[in-house]
């Protein structure tokens, strides 16, 4: 088995796609709405085959601030070390908020912990 994708609400969808897009070379199926549902989707699709489908629908609206329960971030791999911290260095420069530097962990990974423009924490690891 495998994991099919991950889903993700959002409150701007078209911001989150372009995040996705121009950092992590993500590309987008077309806009899916359900109007009668209130809902919009992308499926946005990595080269390794990994997908993250990014949600919109009018009712759901609240947001969570910090660590809660449940998912805790989405790890993307860059392949070297170098291109997680040229990635990390690109992200700073652009104004996102860098919530770990990079770092090599307990566990074996050498990684930095950005957030994406709604708060979401993504780990960039080689």
């Amino acid at each position: 088995m495998k994991i099919e994708h991950v889903a993700l609400w959002t409150t701007n969808l078209e911001k989150m796609k372009e995040f996705y897009i121009t950092y992590f070379d993500a590309t987008a199926n077309e806009l899916y709405e359900n109007k009668t549902k209130g809902f919009t989707s992308y499926f946005l699709s990595f080269a390794d085959g990994a997908r993250l489908e990014i949600m919109s629908r009018t009712d759901v609206t609240g947001q969570l601030s910090g660590e809660n329960l449940g998912w805790a971030h989405i790890a993307i791999s860059t392949g070297t070390k170098e291109a997680v911290d040229e990635l990390t260095e690109k992200l700073r420069q652009d104004g996102f908020e860098i919530a770990g530097e990079p770092r090599m962990t307990g566990d074996g990974y050498y990684e930095s912990v950005v957030l994406d423009p709604e708060g979401n924490r993504i780990e960039i690891t080689w």
